[in-house]
């Protein structure tokens, strides 16, 4: 830092006076009021939340104005002069109240962990926001446009895959009650549905601008030359703005009605048990089912809906709670009791959710990451687990979820401290590196054993198909969020993994809604909400890989590089102008 000497003999350099600025009163959306800035935030929020599953299929097209408030308020506070903190405050508004308005269920659990999540996550959200208004004003408007869905995408991409992952409210998913729309999704992923979003929006706000200005000149027109390209240019942006709306449209409904279902047929049982995980599931509930109870419930259901023709079975997740040691697996009553009952149902297999303990010894070199230590064990990892038992003598085959909840699952060993219960077991779960695909006695029938949260990864979900699933099986316990949306959206994200895939889906849930998703996304059978239930169907075992599949994720990656490049863009112009802005000499008491 330093201060101008006014009788400094060293000369300083000069630079023209910039042209004088538009009047702020005359530019469209300046003056605006703190109010006015609220609501606008209030109206970009709401948008979002009435888009968003679970609400009506139609209201989803919402998501492709619901961003239109946001960049009206970011344009008329920038041309306002407002300060960057000014509008970072107004935007933050905005996703507060999105995430507030869509996941207020998270608080079900524990009203910290849902505040935290709330919060925080609002705050990462900005972050890409923060950056498309450094770019604007850095490398211009035309360029800060370009930028901010690659920004936003790069941190969608970032959300998927790092210790804090919460994908729930990427933009993608928000077309999953319309998912007739987005059939091309086994194409691009569900990060497509943000690039779209995110286009038609900046379109949208754009072709409004444009109209804005074309009424100003209406209003004082000469007929001259720049009114003509004032019209021209509102006619090829309200039509880019609506080509972007009903091509990707119409190819989606060109897909969906043309695509058949593929791949060879088998029966599957899925069960709902609907064993309350506050009061009845967990040893020290207020009204605990024994563990002995929940297991002869379970094969009731499931025996009064067998045919002859079942092949597979689904449990839900941890229907077997108690901790079960991986190595001694066959020496536990409840699974000789499985066992036995699987030898009077020849040709019929089980996959079901239990805990797990694998351990490595009393050396630590031994261990993973994730392990834990006790005195009489050594290193152990706790998982939450699939286990496949083929029959009753196949050996049994155990897959460790891998995509955990953070703050409830994933805790990494130096934030421990700081763990926030969002629902479940809290403290950091043991993981493994690649995907398990169950192979079953029918040839055709390989199952993705899926473990709740992970449905919502569409390339975590991908790399089963690769590795050669037939059938993804989810295995859940969405009963931690009561009967709200939390359940319901869950339900409704799997069927966008069947597009992406094109692969049929079985759900077995604890305490939330079971049933069968087909190829094209659509729902075609479902239980009820805190019901015991059992539903039937005869699944698809398509063996054919989509786009998606075969290719994986390409859009976030590539937006990550654009994100990179764009930002040392910024840093390089920003550094520049300072320079060019700095005197050229100094006195020796400037220094």
């Amino acid at each position: 830092m330093y201060k101008e000497n006014e009788k400094s003999a060293v000369p300083t350099k000069t630079y023209a006076t910039p042209t004088p600025a538009a009047p702020v009163a005359a530019l469209p959306g300046a003056g605006r009021g703190t109010w006015q800035s609220a609501l606008l935030a209030l109206l970009g929020a709401g948008l979002l939340w009435a888009g968003w599953p679970v609400h009506p299929a139609p209201l989803a097209l919402l998501l492709l104005v619901a961003w239109v408030p946001y960049l009206w308020l970011e344009d008329g506070l920038t041309r306002q002069g407002a300060s960057g903190w000014k509008v970072w405050a107004y935007s933050y508004l905005l996703l507060v109240l999105w995430n507030l308005f869509t996941t207020y269920w998270v608080s079900y659990s524990t009203v910290g962990g849902g505040v935290t999540a709330v919060v925080a996550n609002a705050l990462l959200m900005s972050l890409p926001l923060t950056a498309f208004r450094l770019t604007k004003q850095r490398l211009g408007p035309r360029v800060g446009y370009v930028a901010l869905p690659i920004y936003w995408i790069a941190f969608e991409q970032l959300h998927l895959h790092w210790f804090l992952t919460w994908p729930w409210l990427t933009l993608g998913n928000g077309f999953a009650q319309a998912n007739q729309l987005v059939q091309w999704y086994e194409y691009t992923g569900f990060l497509g549905g943000s690039v779209w979003s995110w286009t038609v929006n900046i379109l949208v706000f754009l072709s409004v601008k444009k109209y804005q200005l074309k009424i100003k000149d209406d209003a004082v027109s000469t007929g001259n030359q720049n009114d003509v390209n004032q019209k021209r240019q509102f006619l090829i942006t309200a039509l880019a703005a609506s080509l972007a709306v009903l091509l990707p449209i119409g190819i989606s409904l060109l897909i969906g009605h043309s695509y058949q279902e593929k791949g060879a047929t088998a029966e599957v049982l899925v069960v709902q048990p609907n064993v309350d995980p506050y009061h009845e599931k967990f040893e020290g509930g207020s009204r605990f089912v024994s563990y002995d109870e929940q297991l002869s419930r379970l094969l009731t259901l499931t025996e009064q809906n067998l045919t002859p023709q079942t092949k597979l079975v689904l449990w839900p997740e941890t229907s077997l709670d108690e901790t079960y040691f991986e190595a001694t697996i066959e020496t536990y009553p409840k699974i000789q009791r499985l066992r036995q009952w699987l030898g009077q149902h020849p040709g019929v297999e089980l996959i079901t959710g239990l805990t797990t303990v694998q351990q490595y010894g009393p050396q630590k070199e031994n261990a993973s990451p994730t392990a834990r230590f006790r005195k009489d064990l050594g290193y152990y990892d706790l998982f939450n687990a699939a286990l496949h038992l083929g029959g009753a003598t196949a050996p049994a085959e155990f897959y460790h979820k891998s995509r955990l909840v953070p703050g409830v699952e994933g805790v990494p060993p130096w934030l421990s401290a700081f763990v926030i219960d969002l629902g479940g077991t809290a403290g950091g779960l043991g993981s493994q590196p690649e995907r398990a695909v169950y192979r079953t006695q029918s040839p055709n029938l390989r199952v993705a054993p899926v473990i709740c949260y992970e449905s919502v990864y569409g390339d975590f979900v991908r790399d089963y198909v690769k590795d050669g699933a037939t059938l993804i099986g989810i295995i859940t316990n969405d009963g931690w969020w009561s009967d709200s949306p939390g359940h319901l959206q869950h339900l409704q994200y799997a069927t966008l993994r069947a597009i992406e895939t094109r692969r049929d889906i079985a759900r077995s849930a604890n305490t939330g809604i079971s049933g069968f998703i087909n190829q094209k996304g659509e729902i075609t059978q479902q239980t009820g909400w805190w019901v015991p239930a059992v539903s039937r169907a005869t699944v698809r075992l398509n063996t054919e890989e989509t786009f998606y599949v075969r290719h994986g994720e390409l859009i976030g990656p590539a937006c990550q590089v654009l994100a990179v490049l764009l930002l040392l863009g910024v840093l390089v112009v920003a550094v520049v102008g300072a320079r060019r802005t700095r005197p050229v000499g100094r006195t020796a008491n400037q220094m």
